[in-house]
């Protein structure tokens, strides 16, 4: 489904991604840790075209992207991405936040869109929710709004930029619930997070970066019990509790 090879990204004389390769296969989920700065957010967007590469390619969801070539329209159909922020429209309901890109970019009718939004909802457990507004709504239940909004687009990937650093404590879990439902459903999901437990519980293998580099790759058993750098070994030393 995803194949990275060499990838590369310089904002001008900084250099923010070093020859980054990855393969990930149809169903896998994969969680992309590392510390600050460390250049997984930018990763995670040349993905789906977000931020042009300078050197190396990706295929993903059975397109190519490549330095100085247009990013291909259909690509976001098929590449899902919940980001930081919920970027829902505060004078739509959570309803018609899903149901509004249905009717504009995959021409639904209205109905249709209605019927499905709902649908979803009730799939992220706010079905009970669905006539209020965001400002209406929790921080998690706005990033499950977000999540039902990009499923709508029935992509075959979702990709996660941290989706819960913006959420308190007590709203995590509930964001990070429905994220493992959709992978025992077996979506291909990458998800840039510094949640372990997530990645305990619902991950293949944990991809870790530092410095614009990916260190390494490893299965989740192996890479909590069996890291092969240091620097990994500090970095879990720090942010996991046992």
């Amino acid at each position: 489904m995803i194949s990275v090879k060499g990838v590369s990204k310089s904002y001008g004389d900084v250099e923010v991604l070093t020859d980054c390769s990855l393969q990930v296969e149809k169903g896998e989920v994969v969680v992309i840790c590392g510390p600050s700065g460390s250049g997984k957010s930018t990763f995670i967007k040349t993905l789906n075209g977000l931020e042009p590469i300078n050197s190396g390619s990706i295929d993903i969801a059975g397109f190519t992207l490549q330095p100085r070539k247009k990013v291909p329209r259909k690509l976001h159909f098929n590449v899902g991405m919940v980001f930081q922020h919920f970027e829902l429209f505060p004078h739509l309901t959570a309803l018609q936040n899903v149901a509004l890109p249905q009717v504009k970019v995959l021409r639904r009718t209205k109905g249709e869109a209605m019927e499905r939004s709902a649908q979803l909802l009730a799939r992220v457990g706010l079905q009970a929710h669905a006539d209020k507004y965001p400002q209406s709504l929790s921080g998690g239940q706005q990033q499950r709004v977000a999540i039902a909004r990009t499923l709508a687009m029935d992509p075959k990937i979702m990709l996660f930029d941290e989706p819960t650093s913006a959420l308190d404590p007590e709203m995590v879990n509930e964001v990070l619930a429905v994220m493992t439902g959709l992978a025992k459903e077996g979506m291909t999901m990458l998800c840039v997070t510094h949640e372990m437990g997530f990645a305990k519980r619902a991950a293949d293998r944990v991809v870790f970066m530092d410095h614009g580099r990916i260190l390494e790759d490893l299965p989740v058993e192996d890479f909590f019990t069996n890291s092969t750098t240091q620097r990994a070994r500090d970095f879990l030393s720090k942010i996991l509790v046992l």
